[in-house]
């Protein structure tokens, strides 16, 4: 039997969460606990496994009863609680398809819905999750159900002032604990622990998280791990590279823009490496182009991309990939300050590409500019990959369902769907035309950032394709639908999502 022990928040100083989950991965319960957890399907509703049978004997066939009487069949995702019952404070039901196999994603889903079953009774959890009599021909199923648990534990009360310390304690039964040990252990709390460093990041208030903040925690964060080298650009060397975008999308605020590059040295040496640049605006006015009130205080999360990607660094360095991948996060306040750009104005950005400002309010496209330019020059990449709560369009277009997706080439686009059923965050292809870079086209610049009409979604990926190279692979995730929840999923609480941090790090495991 092997015990680990996970402390959530404490990677991010920013918040300091108070949930410890203890996980254990043994072939026998082992110990007294106070829920349980049985998966059945449809047909072992009928008859059922000897461990649950005993604990239907023990209850004089109440749990039949009960189940007769709330209908419960078995259906995939159907959940029935029991308190109080067979000497034990709960058990919990919960229907599983074996239609087809279950994928680890269909695992990951099923962790997060125990966790959010379990913690809707009692804050301290301590469950035993019986594997064994799930069907399944994945070796690893315990350390995906973990890893959804793990996702969906989540809370962020740092600015509560009644909150008391959460504890999961979770013994899994399996017959594969050392397959499943390490694989949890040693691979998938690290992603969990990545996506919930973004999450921490885009609930923070931009008050205290702004681009200086966001660099110096990222910095503590990722202090004791190996193969990482982290630069920082200030407005002077900004400005010594022509950084004309990402510093006038900076100048309305008192809080200087900064650009992010944490490089992970986890490959072949001299081995080209894969970009992740993620905008990180650490909270969006929208600038002279003023937003009104209602909503804007969501405009705190407008660093999502940043935050994900920081993310996905964090993972992949503590994982030790295989792979030299770049991370890069352009970070500036937009703010309607007596320097604030204006529209009309026009800035000039590392490409030397000229841009008129229509409206201010699409600031991150301008951030991306500067930022993709220049890791392609400092660094000749095999593939870039940014991601962004760039357009209201994207949200419009897909809603909460789907990331929009856009490439120049829709076979590529195709493989990357994959790539997020894989991770379990879905995009979907909007198109990228040559008119799209035409309708950029401004009378005194050589492209404008905004005001050209529709699509606005494939229009705000024009703005950033313009500065990336077209024979380089190039995927563009606009997140503005997926970063924020108004309700909750299987694997994430109402609110910061931290979308991205999955399906990057899927992304680096299939093109590293």
């Amino acid at each position: 039997m092997r015990k680990f022990f996970v402390l959530l928040g404490s990677i991010f100083a920013l918040s300091i969460q108070a949930q410890t989950i203890d996980v254990t991965f043994s072939g026998e319960p082992g110990r007294v606990v106070d829920q349980k957890v049985f998966f059945l399907t449809e047909a072992q509703t009928k008859n059922f496994p000897e461990i649950l049978e005993s604990y239907n004997q023990a209850s004089n066939g109440y749990i039949k009863d009960v189940m007769l009487h709330k209908e419960f069949t078995g259906k995939n995702g159907e959940t029935l609680s029991l308190d109080l019952i067979a000497g034990t404070e709960q058990i919990v039901l919960m229907g599983v398809s074996q239609a087809q196999p279950l994928s680890p994603v269909d695992l990951q889903n099923l962790g997060g819905k125990i966790a959010a079953e379990l913690s809707a009774t009692s804050d301290n959890v301590n469950a035993t999750i019986l594997v064994n009599n799930l069907d399944t021909r994945d070796r690893t199923a315990a350390a995906h159900i973990a890893y959804g648990y793990h996702l969906r534990a989540y809370h962020f009360d740092k600015y509560k002032s009644d909150k008391d310390k959460v504890i999961s304690r979770l013994t899994f039964v399996t017959n594969n604990t050392d397959a499943n040990t390490t694989k949890y252990n040693e691979d998938l709390r690290y992603v969990a622990q990545g996506v919930h460093m973004a999450r921490d990041m885009a609930w923070e208030p931009g008050k205290t998280i702004y681009p200086a903040s966001f660099v110096e925690e990222v910095k503590a964060a990722f202090k004791d791990l190996d193969n990482i080298d982290i630069e920082v650009l200030g407005v002077q060397q900004m400005e010594r590279l022509d950084m004309g975008a990402l510093l006038g999308v900076g100048h309305g605020s008192i809080h200087d823009p900064k650009l992010l590059i944490i490089e992970y040295k986890g490959g072949n040496t001299g081995s080209a490496p894969l970009v992740l640049a993620g905008k990180g605006i650490t909270f969006d006015t929208g600038g002279t182009s003023i937003k009104p009130n209602s909503g804007m205080w969501a405009m705190k999360s407008d660093l999502s991309g940043a935050a994900a990607v920081a993310g996905t660094m964090y993972a992949l360095a503590s994982r030790g990939e295989r792979a030299n991948v770049i991370g890069v996060m352009p970070l500036a306040e937009n703010m309607p300050g007596s320097k604030a750009i204006r529209p009309g104005d026009v800035l000039e950005t590392m490409k030397g590409t000229t841009i008129e400002i229509i409206s201010t309010d699409a600031e991150g496209r301008l951030i991306l500019a500067d930022a993709v330019y220049y890791a392609q020059q400092q660094y000749n990449p095999k593939m870039l990959v940014n991601i962004a709560t760039l357009t209201g369009s994207a949200a419009r277009a897909l809603s909460d369902e789907y990331a929009a997706l856009v490439t120049r080439d829709f076979a590529f686009s195709t493989e990357i769907m994959a790539v997020g059923k894989s991770a379990g965050e879905h995009v979907w292809p909007l198109p990228l035309h040559p008119n799209h870079f035409d309708q950029l086209q401004s009378n005194i610049a050589d492209i404008k950032n905004s005001g050209v009409g529709n699509p606005g979604a494939s229009i705000g990926a024009a703005v950033v394709g313009t500065f990336v190279d077209e024979e380089l692979p190039w995927v563009h995730l606009d997140i503005a639908g997926v970063d924020w929840l108004d309700k909750a999923t299987d694997t994430a609480p109402k609110g910061a999502h931290g979308w991205g941090v999955r399906f990057m790090d899927q992304l680096v495991r299939e093109y590293k």
